[in-house]
Order: structure tokens, then sequence, then C-alpha cells
């Protein structure tokens, strides 16, 4: 998938000498936790998120006053942290670096991007002009219609649903697939073998569940404690 399928179009923005408390309005008549700041000509210019609001005078959330000292060693960052305590026009509280995205761009480099920023939305540009937004909220809401899709598979047969389960389980490293089988009745699947850690059962009855076709799975699988040798069985469905 790519951005253009999950994004929000048309997205809700605010200008830079619009009022704080106009921005905020908006934010909270649209439920949103960010606006992207468009200019004149409607490029974006800044983002205005919940978190350029944090920390505010009006909240007793601003902080501490410097010290004398501190003022002289600093005084371009502390006028500029004043300014976001105390401004009340967006264009003196928004974040003017601009992360972007194509519309065109995969989804694995939104959540990339997201999390080496740290940041929950992406303005989508086409040649420079806003065309929507991509968040958090939109990656959720494209996982839960993928996730009720997948319940509506087409019926195969279950020596098909086996053929996929050990075919997958091939797939990874962690997976101990010569120590383990899987057996496949009226869609069920019961998985059997033996796996030296706790996290490879679950990662194990993921990947029957996540098969097409697959109705329930059945862990029948033992533990070996690789230290001690300890036995530990499957709990029972």
């Amino acid at each position: 998938m790519k951005v253009s399928d999950v994004m929000t179009q048309t997205p809700a923005t605010t200008t830079p000498g619009a009022s704080l408390e106009e921005a905020a309005n908006i934010m909270i008549r649209m439920r949103v936790s960010g606006l992207p700041v468009v200019d004149a000509t409607g490029a974006v210019i800044g983002m205005l998120t919940e978190g350029d609001v944090l920390r505010r005078v009006e909240l007793g959330t601003a902080g501490r006053r410097p010290g004398w000292l501190a003022s002289f060693l600093a005084p371009g960052r502390l006028a500029h942290d004043y300014v976001r305590t105390h401004g009340r026009t967006v264009g003196e509280v928004m974040t003017s670096s601009v992360v972007s995205i194509a519309p065109d761009a995969p989804l694995s480099e939104v959540v990339a991007l997201m999390e080496a920023q740290q940041i929950k939305r992406l303005p989508v540009l086409k040649k420079g002009q806003l065309i929507g937004i991509i968040s958090r909220s939109d990656l959720l809401r494209a996982l839960t219609q993928l996730l009720a899709a997948s319940r509506h598979v087409v019926a195969t047969s279950d020596a098909e649903i086996r053929r996929r389960v050990l075919a997958e389980i091939d797939k990874h490293p962690w997976a101990p697939r010569v120590n383990i089988d899987a057996t496949v009745k009226d869609g069920v699947v019961e998985l059997r073998g033996a796996v030296s850690d706790d996290q490879e059962r679950v990662g194990l009855r993921v990947i029957a569940e996540n098969t097409p076709g697959v109705k329930g799975v059945h862990d029948r699988l033992i533990w070996v404690e690789p230290m001690s040798g300890t036995v530990i069985e499957a709990p029972r469905d």
C-alpha cells in the first residue's frame, strides 16, 4: 500500500497569522492532534501540534525562569523558548521544520519517518502543494480494514493449509522448523514439536493464525528450557 491509499484528503489547515485559540478550536472540533500551517499560496510552512503547546504560561507548565548567567550565555535560545510559551499566533508557536512525504511513497517509508523524527503525522505534498495528511490514526484505520478483510477468505483444503503453515515457518530463521510439525483438520491447526524459547511458541501460533483458511490453532508445543533442560508442556486450550 502507498500513502495515497490511506491518507486523509483535504485536511484541516491553519495559517501563521491565525490566533492560537482559533487553531486550537479547529483541532478540538475536527478531533485532530495537528494542523499543517499554509501560506497564501497554499505552501506548507509549518506544523502546529499538541506538542507545540505543552509548555504554556497559561497552564503553569512553562517551567522556571533561567538564572541571570543562563540569560547571558544563550539569550537567543531563551527568547525562542519565551515565544513558544507566551506567543499568541500560530506562526509564533508552530514547528517550522516540516517533514513531508509524497503520495506514492510506501507505508514503510511513512513509519520509518515517524519513528526517526518522533512525529505522529506527515503532510502529503505533490509538486509542493498539500493534497492530504497521513497520521498514525490513518495507519490504524487501514490496519483494521485489512484485518477485517483477512477474515473473509476462500475456503481451502486442510492439506493446502498445512503446506502454507510449514512454508511460512521455513521463511523465518527464528522458527525451529526441524523440530516442528503441523496437522490440520477442518481448518484447525495443531502445532507439535519442541521450542527453546516461549516467544518461539507465540511466533509459531501467530504464523498459523495468519494463514488463510485457518479457523483455530491448538498449541501442543513443548518448551525445553535450554539451561536446565526443564520440559514445560503447552497450556491446554
